[in-house]
């Protein structure tokens, strides 16, 4: 990860006219406001989850160093971004990964304690949530919007319509139930669906940069290959890896 590509997309939009950046936030606005996430970006900035940034342990930079347990390519580069000080956002950018993919490399390096566990119980919801480790109730109690008690109530509610001729998902019956909103439902919602999908930048959209190394450019290409290749092997590493953790629980 030798370039962000972050900073790249960002200074090629940066470099607009202003009028441009008026029209692409009026755009933008409406948007958060239809998907109900207005809110949350203005009053709560630090605990969104793609500008997070990952803080290494004693134990996940010797990892990054000697590659002890001969982890995933994805790991390493997981974890190098966690050392270049990368926001998820940007690891999800330099490695060709869906927010969702970086979660749950995120997840399993919190359990064998290569980063630290992070301050905000918001961030560590989100992330579990994202990667499947936290089902919507449980996201909702990590991050102390419901109790412990409010959990188990919604979870017997739900239970109880099951079998009914009019069954309901669990955020719907937390719904009823007054424990969440409408609004806090469908945000969190809609940023796990969204989770899924890749933003792989065009490579005509990224400026050139000035080089003395005439082999640098093929060198980039040949890192984007190598990791496109390395993603359609994911899921079957990801076993492996999800193994391991288990392993190690035992």
């Amino acid at each position: 990860m030798k370039k962000n590509l972050f900073d790249l997309f960002l200074e090629k939009i940066l470099n607009v006219p202003l009028w441009v950046k008026q029209a692409i936030y009026i755009k933008l606005m409406k948007e958060m406001q239809e998907l109900l996430c207005e809110d949350f970006i203005h009053n709560n900035p630090e605990n969104i989850l793609a500008t997070f940034v990952p803080t290494l342990t004693f134990k996940g930079k010797t990892e990054l160093m000697e590659h002890q347990y001969g982890l995933d390519a994805n790991i390493y580069n997981f974890l190098q971004g966690c050392a270049n000080n990368y926001s998820m956002l940007e690891i999800s950018l330099n490695t060709f990964l869906s927010m969702e993919e970086v979660a749950k490399y995120y997840e399993l390096c919190l359990e064998q304690s290569f980063i630290k566990v992070p301050d905000s119980k918001e961030i560590h919801a989100m992330a579990g949530f994202i990667a499947g480790k936290f089902r919507i109730g449980e996201y909702f109690k990590q991050k102390e919007q419901i109790t412990v008690d409010q959990l188990q109530q919604a979870i017997l509610t739900h239970k109880g319509l099951v079998s009914t001729d009019n069954p309901k998902k669990f955020g719907e019956v937390m719904l009823d139930l007054g424990m969440v909103t409408e609004a806090d439902l469908k945000a969190v919602l809609i940023l796990k669906e969204e989770a899924k999908k890749r933003f792989i930048l065009d490579s005509a959209t990224v400026p050139k940069t000035e080089t003395t190394f005439s082999d640098e450019k093929a060198a980039f290409e040949k890192e984007i290959s190598t990791l496109k290749e390395e993603n359609i092997k994911l899921k079957k590493k990801m076993l492996q890896l999800l193994e391991l953790v288990k392993r190690n629980n035992q």
